[in-house]
């Protein structure tokens, strides 16, 4: 059944009521004209249910701007949505053109710091998030009684004489509904064996974000990634107004998963009464990175599933944790984000996360050596 406006309707119910279904659901394509933005297509998705947001074709399908009821949930940079043309490959260019959004996601064939890795220079975060979408498609699909927003299409990671790997993805929201799927399918579609790095960089930004806010998750071990995050590192939850002259925190987390074998991230702000969440299968993705990065401008969390951690493809080959993908082979990866509401959510949502991970504050190693011998799979 939908549920809009307080009242369950069924598919019949609900047509009867509407000249067309965008009447109180709609996702609309449309193209940026101006600035650095100039050519990038998007989609506006609004459920009818409070949530809206952006799903950028040609920055790889990921998700920008994300509002619910009003109130933005993600953060979203200076730099907006800058077309993929702008992309800078070496060492941190990726920043120039980093939106941030909802939704970034790094990859596909390399992730996280600039390295060398076998003689092969790699700037930040792969380039994934820099490549257009192919064969997108926007529709409204029923499910029985349900009816979904679908948005989907296909970007590749390609070169000659190099890798070819494609990425097709859908992203869902149901009608009514204030949460989102994210279902992406990862396949090489070349002859040799590539390096598969991915991480889901999920960006909350103000009022979610704001002082006394709390970071709420199923982690069990967690590690500071250098010095700069040892300092202050057993309050690496608590969130507080900006600082000038902060410097990022980063922490990589060990999650614990339910029976169904999902682990749970979230941001919950009691006194805004709402909260958001981040839910994916553990054994798709095994990292959960923390950012935090409480700056002046530059204010922002992000909650990051991956395969990997962000110290570069060098690192992960030493620590034989690189995962790869071979010709012909295909990974899936499913998320969801979603908005919690009311103080009722917020404590369950909490409940449920001290009750998957067993422990009422997870165990903070020494090292990041440590941490990777600790959760070694």
């Amino acid at each position: 059944m939908v549920r809009l406006f307080g009242r369950e309707y069924s598919r019949g119910e609900l047509l009867r009521r509407l000249g067309t279904i965008s009447q109180v659901t709609f996702a609309r394509p449309f193209e940026f004209t101006e600035g650095r933005e100039r050519g990038v297509r998007a989609v506006e998705v609004k459920t009818g249910g409070g949530l809206s947001f952006l799903v950028l074709i040609d920055r790889g399908l990921d998700i920008g701007m994300a509002e619910y009821k009003g109130v933005p949930l993600a953060y979203v940079s200076p730099t907006l949505y800058a077309h993929p043309s702008y992309f800078e490959p070496e060492r941190l260019g990726w920043l120039r053109g980093a939106f941030l959004g909802l939704l970034t996601t790094c990859g596909l064939t390399y992730a996280g710091a600039p390295t060398v890795d076998m003689g092969e220079e790699l700037g930040l975060h792969g380039r994934y998030s820099y490549c257009p979408a192919e064969g997108f498609s926007v529709e409204h699909e029923w499910d029985g009684d349900e009816c979904y927003v679908v948005v989907r299409g296909a970007a590749r990671e390609v070169s000659f004489f190099g890798p070819n790997v494609v990425l097709r993805r859908e992203v869902r929201a149901r009608l009514g509904g204030r949460s989102i799927e994210v279902r992406d399918v990862v396949a090489n579609e070349g002859y040799e064996r590539q390096p598969l790095m991915v991480l889901y960089h999920f960006n909350f930004g103000f009022p979610v974000v704001d002082e006394g806010a709390r970071v709420v998750l199923t982690s069990r071990l967690y590690v500071p990634r250098d010095e700069e995050a040892m300092v202050g590192a057993e309050r690496f939850d608590e969130l507080h107004a900006p600082v000038r002259g902060y410097r990022e925190k980063v922490y990589f987390h060990d999650m614990a998963a339910d029976e169904e074998g999902y682990a749970y991230a979230g941001i919950v702000n009691e006194a805004l009464g709402l909260g958001v969440y981040v839910k994916f299968r553990r054994d798709q993705l095994n990292r959960l990175i923390q950012w935090k990065m409480l700056g002046e401008q530059f204010y922002v969390v992000g909650l990051e599933p991956a395969n990997c951690l962000v110290l570069g493809r060098a690192r992960e080959r030493e620590w034989g944790t690189l995962q790869f993908i071979g010709p012909g082979e295909s990974r899936e990866f499913e998320l969801e984000v979603g908005v919690l509401e009311g103080p009722e959510e917020l404590e369950e949502f909490r409940r449920m996360v001290r009750e998957v991970a067993g422990v009422d504050r997870p165990k903070m190693l020494g090292s990041v050596e440590e941490f990777v011998a600790a959760t070694r799979a």
